[in-house]
């Protein structure tokens, strides 16, 4: 396990939209392969699949407000060797049509490529019904789809490009607002592998999304306080990397994750089953726990549900200190 070193996180950086990487990829993708389509559910421009339908007219659908025809859709077109990727708000996909994605995707196996876009408390002012929290563990739980959430626009640039050579159907959730862009070009990734961002020996941070940079300025500060952290970003989360995460966790003993997401069934749910069956370890969970989210800017909402790197350090000092005893 080699870590993947991302400095100065606290330096200005620039800010994008994950999405917007997402729009790059798909494009790019497009070039380098005929079989590549896309279909959209009245969203074009708001999940940036814009790019590719000003590129590849003649290989874009637009489906409408009909999200349950737009997986079907996709998989019949997977059925004929196309690699259809299917954009619209995680709240509608897979909120709307998860029987669909279930009977006619992933039942018969079928690379399509979903999107759900302003996933995340980044939906901010539009409140909780748009603010999808629990599509991590809704598409978890399926046979053979692979669960994805980028970090940045660059890594989810990289991601689209990855599911597009993939054979199996593939799930990435992408934030609506601009966030931090903190990896590079050559910012390793795969479909499958978990990545130390930052080495370290007394706690590992285990985050997925948006929240792997929060959890690398949390490092920053633990260090200033005598805590060696290290930060595992997964950026994968179905099928897990278990042997990067269970040799960081021997290493450490003791476990914080972190995730924009529902703890039950998401990515702090698959590092306690992961620890649980192979190594009991001291935990804590942090993400939304059982509760729906809020109308307001997405600052003012991570600091009332704990999610900044502040509440990170926080959980930190509460998980060593009750292991110290």
């Amino acid at each position: 396990m080699s870590a993947t070193h991302i400095t100065n996180v606290n330096r200005e950086l620039n800010m994008e939209p994950i999405r917007k990487g997402f729009g790059r990829g798909l494009k790019e993708a497009g070039e380098k392969n005929a079989n590549v389509v896309a279909l959209v559910a009245d969203l074009t421009e708001s999940t940036q699949i814009s790019l590719f339908k000003e590129t590849f007219p003649d290989r874009f659908f637009e489906i409408g407000i009909a999200e349950q025809n737009l997986v079907t859709t996709g998989a019949g077109l997977a059925a004929m060797g196309k690699i259809p990727f299917v954009s619209s708000y995680a709240a509608f996909s897979p909120g709307r049509n998860w029987e669909q994605i279930r009977t006619t995707i992933c039942l018969n196996d079928r690379p399509v490529k979903i999107i759900g876009s302003h996933a995340g408390l980044f939906t901010g002012k539009d409140g909780a019904t748009h603010q999808m929290l629990e599509d991590i563990a809704l598409m978890r739980v399926l046979p053979n789809m692979v669960v994805l959430a980028p970090c940045d626009s660059i890594e989810a640039e990289k991601m689209t490009l990855a599911m597009a050579e993939d054979s199996r159907p593939n799930y990435m959730r992408l934030a609506r607002e601009a966030t931090p862009v903190f990896t590079t070009k050559e910012t390793p990734f795969e479909i499958g592998k978990a990545y130390v961002f930052d080495e370290g020996s007394d706690i590992t941070i285990i985050a997925t999304g948006t929240m792997t940079y929060q959890a690398l300025v949390a490092a920053e500060s633990l260090f200033k306080d005598g805590i060696d952290a290290e930060v595992v970003h997964v950026g994968t989360i179905k099928p897990l990397d278990g042997e990067t995460i269970l040799k960081s966790v021997k290493k450490t003993g003791a476990v914080v994750t972190v995730e924009e997401a529902q703890i039950n069934g998401g990515l702090g749910g698959a590092i306690a089953e992961l620890l649980g069956e192979n190594l009991p370890t001291p935990m804590i969970r942090m993400g939304m726990k059982d509760h729906f989210g809020e109308s307001g800017d997405p600052v003012d909402l991570f600091e009332h549900f704990g999610l900044t790197a502040h509440h990170i350090v926080l959980s930190a000092h509460q998980l060593l200190a009750k292991n110290s005893k």
